[in-house]
């Protein structure tokens, strides 16, 4: 059950672009809630409090309870967008979530055990993360924060795939049951390569004649 983490928000009537770019000058961050049908609101976020809570790592794929105003919902973050060159959010998209309603929300991967892995401690190779993701599918209450991924008994170029994790009860993985399957490799173990400079050979000088 993925740990709920608490957001403070404030209702907005104002919304365009201009109104948009003042609240950042003031320090919040324009934020739009929808879904279970209910109304769009638009809402202002403090700046410093959302940074905070963003070095937690499970932060974006977690149910949070948000409060607008003096009410409280339980929400997604479904979009984030975030200045290129500096340290600044943008905007946030939240989606509100039901209890009894299956929710889709991307998981990062965990691998463990690299260091038992007889194709690392043995046959010289590095542990080649090919998804660090995955989509899942489950009721709120049963989101996991990440999904760990055991490589300890992989060999040199052995590869696990997407059927390969072991998912916690209630949990599936939608690519896996679709009417066609996409079971992709999630990691594998790889030989580092390094590549050899080329040196040229040294031009002896001739002798003069």
């Amino acid at each position: 059950m993925a740990k709920e983490i608490d957001l403070i928000a404030e209702s907005r009537q104002t919304s365009g672009t201009s109104n948009a770019r003042r609240m950042r000058h003031a320090g919040m961050v324009p934020a739009v809630i929808y879904g279970a049908a209910k109304e769009t609101l638009n809402l202002a976020i403090d700046h410093n409090q959302l940074l905070r809570k963003l070095t937690n790592e499970s932060f974006l794929n977690s149910i949070l309870t948000i409060k607008i105003d003096d009410q409280e919902e339980s929400v997604l973050i479904k979009d984030i967008q975030v200045h290129p060159a500096k340290k600044q959010v943008i905007h946030l998209d939240l989606q509100r979530v039901k209890s009894d309603v299956i929710i889709r929300v991307s998981i990062p991967l965990q691998f463990i055990n690299e260091d038992q892995s007889e194709g690392v401690k043995l046959e010289g190779g590095t542990v080649s993360a090919l998804m660090n993701e995955v989509e899942v599918s489950c009721l709120p209450k049963d989101l996991p924060e990440k999904l760990e991924v055991d490589v300890s008994n992989l060999k040199l170029d052995d590869m696990l795939y997407v059927e390969d994790i072991e998912l916690p009860e209630g949990v599936e993985i939608p690519q896996l049951t679709q009417d066609e399957p996409a079971n992709d490799p999630i990691v594998a173990i790889r030989l580092l390569r390094i590549a050899e400079e080329e040196i040229e050979p040294e031009v002896e000088e001739g002798e003069e004649g």
